[in-house]
Formats: C-alpha cells, structure tokens, sequence
C-alpha cells in the first residue's frame, strides 16, 4: 500500500495539474471501489475550481471553491495519471473516473484491485471525521507539531513492540511498514522493543530519523514495489536506498556493524527487517 512519500509525490503532481482549475467535465466510468463513488460526484465537481489540495496520513484531500471536499484514498493499487492536452486518452478497464480541467488536462483515478475510494464531504467538517479525528501528528509538519517529546509522550502508554505501535495511525500518521523499518535501522532501536522502554534521547533520535527517511523517500518520489507510479507514469526510487527493507540475508546499506546481516522477522503478521548488531 502506498505511504507517505508515495501519497504526498501524488499529491504534488495533482497541484500542479488542479490547483485552481476549474473541472469542465467529470465522468464515472466504474464506481465499484472498496466503497461506491458517490452518485452525485459528477454533479458535485463539474464546474468547480480547486482551492487547495492537501495529504493528511496516507490521504488527499481536494478542497473545492463550493465548499465541498473530495477524498482520495489510493488503496493497494491506486493511481493517478495524468493527461495533457496534447496526449489522446483512451478509457481502460479500470479507469474508475477521469476529471477535466477548462485547459484540457485529464486526471484518470485506476485501481485494478479496487481497494482506494473517493468520497465527498463538507470542506469545513473533513477533519473531524473518521478516520481524521483520530490520526496522530503528521511527521513532516512543523517540529512544533511531531517531534521526540510528542513521541514519547504516545509512547509510554503502549506496551506493545515500537515497531507495531508505530504502524497505529493515531500514533503518527502516514506511516507505513517500509519507513518504520527503516527509521528504527536508522536510529539503532531494536523493532521489538517494547514501545514504553525507549527513553527521551531515544524518542528524539527516532523522530528525527522518521522525518528524515521520509524526506528522502519524497525526493526519490517513493518507493515502487508492485503497483505504484507517479502521476506521470514514471516509477519512485527509493527502494534502491533501502537499507533493511527487503534485503534479508544481504549487508545492511551503510551501517558500520561490520559483521551483521540484515534478518527478517514477523511481527503483527508483517514482515519486520532489521540489523541485530545496530539496532537495540
């Protein structure tokens, strides 16, 4: 499923091609996603300019100049391409929806496995409801608002293995299986350690290395796995600076153990990879 950087390197790419656009024409070709595309969708967002598009979590959120907000859940397989002018458009077998802008770009929503969603809410009220109003602080806002002090302060009331606890959304949002097994190889904390043992200096170590392994990933455009594209079609990079993600049995990417090799483990029903000699 896409994280963080995949969904905010999505997120960019749609404001370049919507913001402040207006949509002239909306179709639903297929409205059998995980949840119904609403029947008034087109209705709702023909003739409509985007004011703001925004991520919170593993979301976009599409705030329109009727006061009305269209929200973007990618799923497992989900992606968003994008169409200039110029380039002929053919509807595929899972184009879900395609928006049009006055200038002629064209914004196709595919999901093979059908696992995204898009809904409609009221602009004023998204935050409020689930599952928005119950996520934890966004890791790449100010350090007012995620920093190791916060992190703490949610951690010393769980129990259960950090690196579990940190997939929780209302713990921090947008986190993902690939960057927390990263950011603890990068801050040296042992995935099993029991998320309420990590101290103050640890807490500040790992909140630095959550933000800075997400700012790489975005740079790279994400990581690209499986299904996950750009909005221009073109693949993310980041799974070539891995330095524990999948490389079970191989050296760690640039750890100075000397002598470990990454193991993979389960947690959760989740595969966990990680460097027994660094990470403690």
């Amino acid at each position: 499923m896409p994280e963080l950087p995949e969904v905010e390197t999505v997120r960019r790419g749609l404001v370049q091609a919507l913001l402040c656009k207006r949509f002239s024409d909306v179709f639903v070709y297929r409205s059998d996603l995980r949840f119904p595309i609403p029947e008034n969708f087109c209705s709702a967002l023909k003739g409509r300019t985007v004011s703001e598009l925004v991520r919170r979590g593993k979301y976009i959120v599409g705030i329109l100049d009727s006061g009305c907000a269209f929200i973007l859940h990618l799923g497992m397989s989900g992606r968003a391409k994008i169409f200039d002018s110029q380039t002929p458009y053919h509807p595929e077998k899972h184009d879900h929806v395609m928006l049009e802008t006055e200038d002629g770009i064209r914004i196709v929503y595919h999901d093979p496995r059908r696992f995204g969603f898009i809904r409609l809410e009221d602009a004023a009220k998204w935050q409020e409801l689930p599952p928005f109003d119950r996520m934890g602080p966004e890791p790449m806002a100010e350090e007012h608002v995620f920093n190791g002090q916060i992190l703490r302060e949610v951690l010393l009331s769980r129990s259960g293995p950090v690196k579990n606890v940190l997939l929780d959304q209302r713990v921090v949002a947008g986190l993902g299986n690939i960057y927390v097994c990263e950011a603890l190889f990068d801050a040296g904390i042992s995935p099993e350690r029991s998320a309420y043992s990590l101290g103050e200096s640890e807490c500040s170590r790992l909140a630095r290395s959550i933000r800075k392994i997400l700012e790489r990933a975005i740079d790279a455009g994400g990581s690209t796995l499986r299904d996950y594209q750009k909005t221009d079609g073109s693949l993310g990079y980041f799974q070539h600076q891995f330095s524990v993600y999948g490389r079970e049995g191989r050296p760690c990417g640039g750890c100075d153990c000397g002598k470990g090799a990454v193991v993979r483990t389960v947690q959760a029903g989740r595969s966990t990879f990680s460097c027994p000699v660094k990470q403690v």
